[in-house]
């Protein structure tokens, strides 16, 4: 990648955003290209730095890392909508502790008295929470500031986002009717945004496979609960069974969720597949497309480690 290059990047989630950061600071000349501006699944998540459910596991472990780097120096400003936040992750069946979660600053295995009724086991840490709005303005203003841009436009291809050097497929759910890739599949998920009554601290539970997720994530005057995991299903249409089922998990752990005001239902589609796609591929013409999609639920976790070695597949190409 020259200085001043042309570089299409195709999406502005997270993964899309980041992406034309690092490639924008790096001296590319960006344009981003999107129908949804930010896109809506980044926007609904929680969200918690955290490395779950996510393959290839050595390169998830390395991406993850270096995301969580920038989130920690990120932290330092409030503007950013970053924050480390100590909380507990808990268990109903003594689960032992995820290997990233004990590399954790103040990790320790929760005391009984700690855990609330019914969990077995827990572990408190410390980790970045992460605003989405107030995430996404923070990475669009600094996406400015680097000479980048933005484009609000629905392609039905990705040969539609040329002429360019290269382009970078960041399309999430997208991808797969631009690419075409079939083994992208969606992963629906619902949070529930209500008032906050005071809580400081994150709870997650380790809900494994289950569709129904139990976790709350708190952002000043607001409080992020969580949420489902319905495999399949692509419907961004507010559930109200599934909204008042996480109520009533959360407030079962919190009871002072119980008496809070709803406030926003926000819901995504986690773009799925078997194991992330970072790579790059040349077209007939000599296009050079680098995709980095199929995060899962990760997309926040790994989106820093992804776009830096999006730029590293584009310098080397």
């Amino acid at each position: 990648m020259t200085a001043g290059e042309c570089v299409v990047v195709v999406g502005a989630g997270v993964a899309g955003l980041t992406t034309a950061v690092v490639l924008a600071e790096a001296g590319a000349s960006v344009h981003v290209i999107a129908e949804q501006v930010p896109g809506v699944t980044s926007l609904a998540a929680g969200a918690m730095w955290g490395p779950y459910l996510v393959e290839p596991k050595d390169k998830v472990d390395q991406w993850g890392q270096r995301s969580l780097e920038i989130f920690r120096e990120l932290a330092e400003d409030a503007t950013t909508g970053v924050r480390l936040t100590s909380g507990i992750e808990a268990s109903r069946t003594a689960e032992a502790a995820p290997d990233w979660a004990m590399t954790l600053p103040g990790f320790r295995p929760c005391e009984p008295a700690e855990l609330p009724a019914g969990f077995t086991a827990g572990y408190r840490f410390t980790m970045p929470l992460i605003d989405m709005p107030a995430y996404l303005d923070y990475l669009m203003r600094r996406l400015h500031d680097a000479g980048g841009a933005i484009e609000r436009r629905r392609l039905t291809s990705l040969s539609d986002a040329g002429p360019a050097s290269a382009i970078v497929n960041c399309a999430g759910l997208g991808a797969r009717d631009l690419v075409p890739d079939p083994a992208l599949r969606p992963i629906r998920g619902q949070h529930v945004v209500v008032t906050n009554s005071g809580l400081t601290e994150f709870f997650s539970e380790d809900t494994g496979l289950s569709p129904d997720l139990l976790c709350f994530y708190p952002h000043g005057d607001t409080v992020v609960l969580g949420g489902t995991a319905i495999d399949g299903e692509g419907d961004l249409a507010p559930d109200d069974k599934a909204a008042a089922g996480i109520l009533a998990r959360c407030a079962e752990v919190e009871p002072r969720l119980a008496e809070a005001r709803v406030l926003e239902h926000r819901i995504g589609a986690r773009p799925t597949r078997a194991t992330i796609r970072v790579e790059s591929v040349r077209w007939q013409d000599g296009t050079v497309v680098v995709h980095n999609y199929g995060h899962g639920g990760a997309g926040v976790t790994l989106s820093w480690g992804c776009a830096e070695e999006t730029r590293t597949l584009l310098a080397t190409r």
